[in-house]
């Protein structure tokens, strides 16, 4: 059962690759409408068949493991990208707009290439995570950042279109740095790759933020190592820079050798276009309607804040109360939620009493994304909190 659960996900993958290239189709075929709305057809037909696959390989895991397969950061990661995805097709038949999934599917595929990063071994559940709140408070939460998300993509298609990409300004240099931590999430990818084909490993003995001493095996060099580090296994490099207790140094070792990984794709990339990566993807987007692109990421904020709400602060409270006898602690993971359930909730705000539309919307749409993206990767992997296990 694990194994077909794995060859639906990657079926899945393979399909949203295929729908990317043909909703790409529908662009060339903008001119011709009998043309575009064929492409166009095709492009969401695939990217259903390939959502189908990937609610196979959900319940295909569910019933491997026995519980919701969102109990660590794989299965959690790869349940976002499936939300995403669904998220797009119910939001495409409202609008038929097909130059969405040329954006919304990479992302998806992105999320689900950085989540198949991490361990993908079935194992039991923590006691904490023992409960039918687990399912409710997951799955609602992921579901809400998936809707939240279309509006990140329509977002960036809107600035993609407006901004002016012939001149350098504070402008294009914001939207060149977000397309810059997308390509590092393909640079987590390649050097992630690269070590365990390397079969790269070293063991460090560590002192906790308690005192206790334990071990930490490493998949990268370690440019940032853990508290007091010792190697004691491999041929390793000793730490440049030991960090404090409270920060998990090899997940941060990660992030960093992300982030190398990103400037050398983004180096090649520029150097093969000549140009802004922003200047390149232009020309892609320039028939769209910034209104109707507007209207999207707006829609899309009315409906995924409130299942946003109900999931990552209603349910998880109540969860909360019941695992650790308080509504609220000042986790990491909780504070996040609720600066993120503030920070859209700021966004309505300026939307509904100051009128803010077009640019300044599609700005506050890419920033709320950059705040989901931060409480994954930063908040879970970086910052030791209650829910470390994810």
């Amino acid at each position: 059962m694990a194994e077909l659960s794995s060859n639906l996900l990657f079926a899945a993958f393979i399909l949203y690759l295929v729908s990317t290239f043909v909703f790409a189709g529908s662009i060339k075929g903008k001119a011709d409408t009998r043309n575009y709305k064929g492409w166009a057809k095709a492009g969401i037909t695939v990217t259903i068949i390939g959502f189908v696959a990937q609610v196979g390989y959900f319940i295909t895991r569910w019933i491997a493991a026995g519980h919701a397969p969102v109990s660590n950061l794989f299965e959690f990661t790869t349940f976002f990208g499936m939300m995403l995805v669904g998220a797009f097709i119910i939001i495409y038949f409202i609008y038929k707009t097909a130059i969405l999934g040329v954006f919304t599917m990479p992302i998806a595929l992105l999320i689900i290439a950085y989540a198949s990063m991490f361990p993908r071994d079935i194992s039991p559940l923590v006691p904490s995570l023992k409960s039918h709140w687990l399912q409710i408070h997951v799955t609602t939460a992921a579901a809400g950042e998936a809707i939240l998300a279309i509006s990140f993509a329509a977002g960036m298609i809107y600035l993609l279109k407006f901004i002016d990409q012939t001149k350098a300004s504070k402008r294009t240099f914001w939207l060149e740095t977000i397309l810059f931590f997308l390509i590092s999430t393909v640079g987590f990818v390649a050097v992630t790759t690269g070590f365990s084909l390397a079969d790269y490993k070293a063991d460090y003995t560590w002192v906790n933020k308690d005192g206790a001493e334990e071990t930490a095996s490493y998949t990268m060099p370690a440019l940032f190592g853990p508290h007091e580090a010792k190697l004691t296994a491999g041929e390793g490099m000793e730490p440049l820079i030991e960090m404090p207790a409270f920060i998990n140094a090899k997940k941060f070792n990660t992030v960093i050798w992300s982030l190398i990984g990103g400037f050398v794709l983004y180096g090649i990339l520029r150097l093969i276009l000549r140009k802004r990566v922003g200047a390149a993807l232009q020309p892609l987007v320039k028939s769209v309607n910034l209104d109707l692109l507007d209207e999207v990421g707006y829609r899309s904020i009315l409906i995924g804040f409130p299942v946003f709400t109900l999931g990552a602060l209603i349910f998880a409270m109540i969860w909360a109360q019941i695992a650790w006898s308080r509504f609220w602690g000042w986790d990491p993971k909780e504070v996040w939620a609720l600066i993120t359930w503030l920070f859209y909730a700021a966004f309505l705000h300026l939307r509904f009493s100051r009128g803010w539309h077009g640019e300044k919307s599609a700005w506050l749409a890419v920033v709320g994304f950059a705040i989901i993206m931060f409480n994954l990767i930063v908040v879970n992997l970086v910052i030791a909190g209650l829910h470390s296990y994810a």
